[in-house]
Protein backbone atom coordinates (compact mmCIF):
# COMPACT_ATOMS: atom_id res chain seq x y z
CA UNK A 1 0.00 0.00 0.00
CA UNK A 2 1.48 3.39 -0.90
CA UNK A 3 1.56 6.60 1.47
CA UNK A 4 -1.08 8.38 -0.38
CA UNK A 5 -3.58 5.30 0.16
CA UNK A 6 -2.31 4.34 3.77
CA UNK A 7 -2.52 7.93 4.81
CA UNK A 8 -6.26 8.42 3.72
CA UNK A 9 -7.22 5.08 5.10
CA UNK A 10 -5.95 6.49 8.42
CA UNK A 11 -7.41 9.66 8.77
CA UNK A 12 -11.09 8.02 7.47
CA UNK A 13 -10.33 5.14 9.84
CA UNK A 14 -10.57 7.93 12.88
CA UNK A 15 -12.92 10.43 11.13
CA UNK A 16 -10.66 12.80 11.29
CA UNK A 17 -12.74 15.56 8.87
CA UNK A 18 -15.72 14.70 11.51
CA UNK A 19 -13.94 15.74 15.06
CA UNK A 20 -17.23 16.21 16.90
CA UNK A 21 -15.49 17.48 19.94
CA UNK A 22 -12.63 19.99 18.18
CA UNK A 23 -15.88 21.13 16.24
CA UNK A 24 -17.95 21.83 19.50
CA UNK A 25 -14.81 23.49 21.50
CA UNK A 26 -12.56 25.12 19.20
CA UNK A 27 -13.47 27.81 16.96
CA UNK A 28 -13.51 27.07 13.30
CA UNK A 29 -11.17 30.02 12.59
CA UNK A 30 -8.30 29.64 16.06
CA UNK A 31 -5.19 29.35 14.99
CA UNK A 32 -2.54 27.63 17.26
CA UNK A 33 1.08 26.49 17.40
CA UNK A 34 1.58 23.30 18.43
CA UNK A 35 4.56 21.21 19.42
CA UNK A 36 5.60 17.22 19.36
CA UNK A 37 7.96 16.81 22.05
CA UNK A 38 9.89 13.57 23.24
CA UNK A 39 9.75 12.19 26.16
CA UNK A 40 12.15 9.29 26.38
CA UNK A 41 15.22 8.24 24.75
CA UNK A 42 15.40 6.84 20.72
CA UNK A 43 15.58 6.86 17.27
CA UNK A 44 12.96 8.92 14.86
CA UNK A 45 11.19 7.00 12.20
CA UNK A 46 8.10 7.99 10.30
CA UNK A 47 8.89 11.70 10.49
CA UNK A 48 8.18 11.93 6.22
CA UNK A 49 4.66 10.22 7.28
CA UNK A 50 3.57 12.27 10.05
CA UNK A 51 4.75 15.34 7.89
CA UNK A 52 3.01 13.93 4.96
CA UNK A 53 -0.39 13.35 6.79
CA UNK A 54 -0.80 16.54 8.91
CA UNK A 55 -0.65 18.41 5.08
CA UNK A 56 -2.87 16.03 3.83
CA UNK A 57 -5.44 16.58 6.44
CA UNK A 58 -4.78 20.58 6.07
CA UNK A 59 -2.49 22.01 3.00
CA UNK A 60 -2.19 25.01 4.93
CA UNK A 61 -1.06 24.11 8.34
CA UNK A 62 3.33 25.15 8.55
CA UNK A 63 5.29 22.55 9.62
CA UNK A 64 8.77 22.43 11.02
CA UNK A 65 10.69 19.49 11.70
CA UNK A 66 14.60 19.87 12.88
CA UNK A 67 15.32 16.32 13.27
CA UNK A 68 15.56 13.35 10.17
CA UNK A 69 14.03 10.08 9.99
CA UNK A 70 17.39 7.86 11.74
CA UNK A 71 18.42 10.74 14.00
CA UNK A 72 18.64 10.00 17.62
CA UNK A 73 16.31 12.18 20.63
CA UNK A 74 16.33 12.31 23.87
CA UNK A 75 13.39 12.96 25.98
CA UNK A 76 12.19 16.53 26.00
CA UNK A 77 13.45 17.02 22.58
CA UNK A 78 11.09 19.13 20.22
CA UNK A 79 10.48 16.80 17.49
CA UNK A 80 8.30 19.01 15.42
CA UNK A 81 6.69 22.73 15.17
CA UNK A 82 3.09 22.75 13.55
CA UNK A 83 1.24 26.02 12.91
CA UNK A 84 -2.36 26.27 11.60
CA UNK A 85 -6.13 25.70 12.20
CA UNK A 86 -6.06 23.84 15.86
CA UNK A 87 -9.15 21.77 14.48
CA UNK A 88 -6.70 20.91 11.79
CA UNK A 89 -3.96 20.37 14.31
CA UNK A 90 -5.73 18.17 16.96
CA UNK A 91 -8.00 16.08 13.96
CA UNK A 92 -4.55 14.97 12.60
CA UNK A 93 -2.89 14.42 15.88
CA UNK A 94 -3.25 10.86 17.18
CA UNK A 95 -3.01 9.02 13.78
CA UNK A 96 0.22 10.71 12.94
CA UNK A 97 1.96 10.17 16.77
CA UNK A 98 0.45 6.44 15.77
CA UNK A 99 2.53 5.97 12.99
CA UNK A 100 5.44 8.12 14.35
CA UNK A 101 5.64 6.30 17.75
CA UNK A 102 5.04 3.20 16.57
CA UNK A 103 7.78 3.28 13.75
CA UNK A 104 10.15 4.89 15.82
CA UNK A 105 9.68 2.27 18.19
CA UNK A 106 11.47 -0.02 15.66
CA UNK A 107 14.00 2.02 14.64
CA UNK A 108 15.00 2.18 18.85
CA UNK A 109 14.20 -1.13 19.28
CA UNK A 110 16.67 -2.12 16.13
CA UNK A 111 19.23 1.01 16.84
CA UNK A 112 19.99 -1.03 20.60
CA UNK A 113 20.71 -4.21 19.17
CA UNK A 114 22.73 -2.73 16.89
CA UNK A 115 24.36 -1.06 19.50
CA UNK A 116 25.44 -3.91 21.24
CA UNK A 117 26.90 -5.47 18.50
CA UNK A 118 28.50 -3.04 16.76
CA UNK A 119 32.60 -3.56 17.59
CA UNK A 120 31.43 -7.08 15.40
CA UNK A 121 31.07 -7.91 12.19
CA UNK A 122 27.24 -9.06 12.45
CA UNK A 123 24.51 -6.67 11.12
CA UNK A 124 21.06 -6.89 12.13
CA UNK A 125 18.58 -7.86 9.78
CA UNK A 126 14.48 -7.85 10.13
CA UNK A 127 11.97 -10.58 9.35
CA UNK A 128 8.51 -10.61 7.09
CA UNK A 129 6.80 -10.70 10.78
CA UNK A 130 5.51 -7.18 9.90
CA UNK A 131 2.22 -5.81 10.35
CA UNK A 132 -0.08 -6.53 7.13
CA UNK A 133 0.23 -2.81 5.14
CA UNK A 134 2.74 -1.53 7.24
CA UNK A 135 5.53 -3.49 5.96
CA UNK A 136 7.69 -0.77 3.60
CA UNK A 137 7.30 1.31 6.53
CA UNK A 138 8.74 -1.20 9.37
CA UNK A 139 10.92 -2.25 7.24
CA UNK A 140 12.07 1.52 6.37
CA UNK A 141 12.28 1.81 10.09
CA UNK A 142 14.93 -1.07 10.39
CA UNK A 143 16.93 0.54 8.21
CA UNK A 144 16.40 3.65 10.11
CA UNK A 145 17.56 2.25 13.63
CA UNK A 146 20.86 0.40 11.66
CA UNK A 147 19.66 -2.71 10.33
CA UNK A 148 19.32 -4.56 7.30
CA UNK A 149 16.08 -5.63 5.46
CA UNK A 150 15.46 -9.60 4.69
CA UNK A 151 13.55 -10.28 1.28
CA UNK A 152 10.70 -7.75 1.13
CA UNK A 153 8.36 -10.31 0.35
CA UNK A 154 8.14 -14.29 -0.56
CA UNK A 155 9.01 -13.01 -4.68
CA UNK A 156 12.15 -11.43 -3.22
CA UNK A 157 14.66 -14.48 -2.86
CA UNK A 158 14.47 -18.29 -2.51
CA UNK A 159 14.37 -19.35 1.56
CA UNK A 160 13.80 -22.84 1.72
CA UNK A 161 12.51 -24.34 4.85
CA UNK A 162 11.70 -27.48 6.53
CA UNK A 163 8.58 -27.90 5.05
CA UNK A 164 9.92 -27.25 1.89
CA UNK A 165 12.69 -29.58 2.52
CA UNK A 166 9.81 -32.13 3.19
CA UNK A 167 7.87 -31.51 0.20
CA UNK A 168 10.90 -32.25 -2.09
CA UNK A 169 12.69 -34.84 0.08
CA UNK A 170 15.94 -33.33 0.79
CA UNK A 171 18.19 -30.28 0.97
CA UNK A 172 19.67 -31.03 -2.49
CA UNK A 173 16.41 -31.50 -4.16
CA UNK A 174 14.74 -28.13 -2.87
CA UNK A 175 17.97 -26.30 -3.97
CA UNK A 176 17.94 -27.50 -7.44
CA UNK A 177 14.53 -27.05 -8.29
CA UNK A 178 15.01 -23.32 -7.11
CA UNK A 179 18.02 -23.12 -9.32
CA UNK A 180 15.87 -24.90 -12.19
CA UNK A 181 13.30 -22.29 -11.17
CA UNK A 182 12.00 -19.66 -14.10
CA UNK A 183 12.32 -17.41 -11.24
CA UNK A 184 15.70 -15.95 -10.41
CA UNK A 185 17.10 -14.99 -7.07
CA UNK A 186 19.15 -15.74 -4.20
CA UNK A 187 18.97 -18.96 -2.49
CA UNK A 188 19.22 -19.49 1.46
CA UNK A 189 18.41 -22.89 3.47
CA UNK A 190 17.10 -23.12 6.96
CA UNK A 191 18.92 -25.37 8.62
CA UNK A 192 18.20 -26.93 12.06
CA UNK A 193 21.11 -29.33 12.63
CA UNK A 194 24.83 -29.65 11.87
CA UNK A 195 23.85 -32.02 9.75
CA UNK A 196 21.51 -29.94 7.79
CA UNK A 197 24.16 -27.58 7.47
CA UNK A 198 26.88 -29.78 5.89
CA UNK A 199 23.94 -30.98 3.11
CA UNK A 200 23.11 -27.34 2.52
CA UNK A 201 27.36 -26.36 2.15
CA UNK A 202 28.12 -29.41 -0.19
CA UNK A 203 25.24 -27.46 -2.47
CA UNK A 204 26.85 -24.08 -2.01
CA UNK A 205 23.55 -21.85 -1.25
CA UNK A 206 24.38 -17.39 -1.00
CA UNK A 207 23.49 -18.01 2.62
CA UNK A 208 22.81 -20.71 4.83
CA UNK A 209 20.00 -19.86 8.09
CA UNK A 210 20.72 -21.59 11.52
CA UNK A 211 17.40 -21.73 12.89
CA UNK A 212 17.18 -21.66 17.05
CA UNK A 213 20.54 -22.62 17.49
CA UNK A 214 22.34 -22.06 20.75
CA UNK A 215 25.09 -20.01 20.46
CA UNK A 216 27.78 -22.57 20.81
CA UNK A 217 25.91 -24.82 18.10
CA UNK A 218 26.11 -21.72 16.09
CA UNK A 219 30.31 -21.44 16.65
CA UNK A 220 30.07 -25.54 15.74
CA UNK A 221 28.18 -24.59 12.45
CA UNK A 222 30.18 -21.54 11.58
CA UNK A 223 33.42 -23.32 11.49
CA UNK A 224 31.70 -25.76 8.92
CA UNK A 225 30.33 -22.87 6.58
CA UNK A 226 33.37 -21.25 4.07
CA UNK A 227 32.88 -17.43 4.40
CA UNK A 228 31.68 -17.45 0.98
CA UNK A 229 28.52 -18.66 2.27
CA UNK A 230 26.39 -15.60 4.27
CA UNK A 231 25.34 -17.36 7.76
CA UNK A 232 22.56 -15.68 9.11
CA UNK A 233 20.96 -16.87 12.85
CA UNK A 234 17.68 -16.75 13.52
CA UNK A 235 15.13 -17.83 16.62
CA UNK A 236 15.25 -16.44 19.91
CA UNK A 237 17.19 -14.12 19.71
CA UNK A 238 17.14 -11.13 21.56
CA UNK A 239 18.53 -7.80 22.33
CA UNK A 240 19.87 -9.45 25.53
CA UNK A 241 21.27 -12.41 23.55
CA UNK A 242 22.15 -11.49 20.50
CA UNK A 243 26.38 -10.16 21.27
CA UNK A 244 26.84 -13.93 22.05
CA UNK A 245 25.11 -14.55 18.68
CA UNK A 246 27.60 -12.24 17.17
CA UNK A 247 30.46 -13.49 18.75
CA UNK A 248 30.20 -16.93 17.27
CA UNK A 249 30.81 -15.58 13.77
CA UNK A 250 27.61 -15.41 12.19
CA UNK A 251 27.43 -12.56 9.49
CA UNK A 252 24.28 -11.43 10.82
CA UNK A 253 21.41 -12.09 12.88
CA UNK A 254 17.39 -12.13 12.07
CA UNK A 255 15.21 -10.44 14.56
CA UNK A 256 11.08 -10.50 14.37
CA UNK A 257 11.20 -9.32 17.57
CA UNK A 258 12.26 -5.73 16.27
CA UNK A 259 9.48 -4.92 14.09
CA UNK A 260 6.26 -7.49 15.99
CA UNK A 261 7.25 -6.81 19.35
CA UNK A 262 8.85 -3.65 19.58
CA UNK A 263 7.67 -0.69 22.00
CA UNK A 264 6.25 2.63 21.09
CA UNK A 265 9.14 5.53 21.39
CA UNK A 266 6.38 7.94 23.89
CA UNK A 267 6.11 11.22 22.26
CA UNK A 268 3.27 13.66 22.68
CA UNK A 269 1.78 17.15 20.74
CA UNK A 270 0.58 19.73 23.14
CA UNK A 271 -0.56 23.11 21.59
CA UNK A 272 1.78 25.99 23.21
CA UNK A 273 0.07 29.30 21.75
CA UNK A 274 -3.31 30.32 20.59
CA UNK A 275 -3.07 32.75 17.95
CA UNK A 276 -6.49 33.35 17.87
CA UNK A 277 -8.94 32.39 20.65
CA UNK A 278 -12.18 34.12 19.18
CA UNK A 279 -15.08 31.07 19.37
CA UNK A 280 -17.70 33.96 17.91
CA UNK A 281 -17.86 32.36 14.51
CA UNK A 282 -17.88 29.10 15.79
CA UNK A 283 -21.94 28.50 13.74
CA UNK A 284 -19.67 28.85 10.27
CA UNK A 285 -19.24 26.21 7.69
CA UNK A 286 -17.28 23.38 9.48
CA UNK A 287 -14.44 22.16 7.65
Amino acid sequence: MNTVDLITLALAEDAANHDITAQATIGVNLQASARIIAKAKGVLSGVGLARQLFSTRDPELQQVWPLRDGQAVQGGDVVATITGSARSILSAERVALNFLQHLSGIATATHAVVQRIADTHCTVADTRKTTPGLRALEKQAVVHGGGINHRPDLAGGFLIKENHIAATGSIAEAIARCRASAATGWIEVECETLDEVSQAVACAPEMILLDNMTPDQVAAARALVPESITLEASGGITAANARDYALRGVDRIAMGSITHSAAALDLSLLITTQIDSGFSDSKAKKP
